[in-house]
């Protein structure tokens, strides 16, 4: 506890030391001149890094002494001109004295290569969590990065639906943008981004597509106002090719991509050096953001796309597991009032039913207890696994016996009082 607050108040003390070096107008102007020099758009640049230096020239940063706070007000100035310019400051003496910019992430094989979650959601709806878009060079045949993507899509490889979840992704490598859309398209599609640098250009297209695309698997795409950048890319692309829908919020509006460049006493600025140009609207998101097809809050955009999803799939002829998977997201009924709860407890043979906290739980043996939601009168599911439902039987207002239902087919009926097994 006694380290923590000393590195607290550590941080907190860097953060207010005056600049030893470099004045604000001095770092602003190395700012403005990398700007100038690196921009993507050498006119906009230059227009760019002339209003920074006259900003400077006015005083504007002078009563900014520390460093970490003329980083922020110099990046929040040119936020507005470009959603990717950001000043950064990082203390020289822990660096040992380098220069340039901040030093390279961690090996992306430490962060699962930005997949946070490969999962199976009820109704063989497919869930894949990816918080950033991890690069790879084609030229490498066993490219890790790829690898895991594929195996990612591997394990989802028999899903009958696919939620992308990029709500906390801030964008990553075109190469990966590229590859992955190629899984849900046709090779060769004329949907990818070309990039305009100042010399040249290049595009997002994959140089080698995914070996097995699944072309109407039904595809949704969860964003925020943290989805950036690369992630901005994907659903841009997959949206305006009309092969994803869009769930969640408007995204941040981050489109040029380029990198940080280092500058003295411990500064650095990234600086957009390429702009993206979709082949389907002529444009970007620059500024405006991806906008949402089916607008909610972030955190309801989970439940939102599993639920679209799920529609969608029982609309085309989906079995009981999809079925009753939408029933339990779609459930509203209440929560079992206190008699409902007393009538229903009790011995069922091998099966004992308690009440605990306002809900009924369902026990077996020495098994983990199941909890059990309501979906009306006497009808249960158990909850995070809708393909499994109980039903009371009563006399009256007595409970007699409970049925264990699943989606398979399958029952089981205990009686209530029942001798059960040793």
């Amino acid at each position: 506890m006694i380290r923590a607050a000393l590195c607290l108040l550590a941080v907190a003390c860097l953060s207010s030391l005056p600049l030893q070096a470099a004045t604000p107008r001095e770092v602003a102007t190395q700012v403005a001149e990398t700007i100038e020099r690196e921009y993507f758009d050498a006119a906009r640049g230059s227009a760019i890094a002339d209003g920074l230096r006259q900003a400077a020239g006015r005083g504007e940063f002078d009563r900014h002494q520390a460093p970490l706070d003329l980083a922020t007000a110099l990046t929040s100035r040119l936020k507005a001109q470009d959603r990717h310019f950001n000043v950064r400051w990082t203390d020289p003496a822990t660096r040992g004295g380098e220069s340039g910019p901040p030093r390279a992430l961690p090996d992306p094989a430490a962060t699962g290569f930005g997949i946070r979650r490969v999962e199976l959601l009820p109704g063989n709806v497919g869930y894949l969590d990816l918080r950033y878009f991890a690069d790879f060079d084609w030229d490498e045949a066993d490219a890790p990065a790829r690898k895991a993507i594929d195996a990612a899509l591997q394990v989802l490889g028999s899903v009958d639906a696919l939620l992308v979840d990029v709500r906390d992704n801030g964008g990553g490598s075109p190469a990966m943008v590229g590859y992955l859309s190629s899984a849900f398209v046709a090779p060769g599609a004329d949907i990818y981004n070309t990039f305009r640098w100042r010399e040249g250009g290049a595009s997002e297209a994959p140089e080698l597509n995914h070996p097995a695309p699944r072309l109407d698997l039904p595809l949704y795409i969860l964003t925020s106002g943290r989805t950036g950048s690369a992630a901005e890319a994907f659903s841009y692309t997959l949206k305006n090719a009309r092969r994803a829908t869009i769930v969640g919020e408007r995204t941040g509006g981050a489109a040029n991509p380029g990198r940080p460049f280092g500058l003295d006493d411990g500064f650095s600025v990234f600086v957009s050096t390429g702009s993206p140009v979709s082949p389907i609207t002529g444009k970007n998101w620059e500024g405006e953001g991806v906008l949402p097809d089916v607008a909610v809050g972030a955190a309801a955009a989970l439940p939102a796309a599993h639920a679209l999803a799920l529609e969608a799939l029982v609309a085309k002829g989906a079995g009981t597991p999809a079925k009753w998977a939408l029933e339990a997201l779609r459930a509203d009924a209440p929560d079992p009032d206190a008699a409902t709860l007393a009538a229903l407890s009790g011995e069922y043979g091998v099966v004992r039913i308690d009440a605990n906290g306002g809900a009924l739980e369902l026990r077996q043996a020495r098994r983990p207890p199941l909890r059990l939601r309501p979906l009306g009168g006497d009808l249960f599911f158990v909850e995070g696994d809708p393909s499994r439902r109980v039903r009371f039987e009563r006399d009256g207002a007595t409970a007699v016996a409970v049925n264990m239902l699943f989606a398979d087919g399958q029952q089981s009926r205990y009686q209530r009082g029942a001798a059960g097994a040793p």
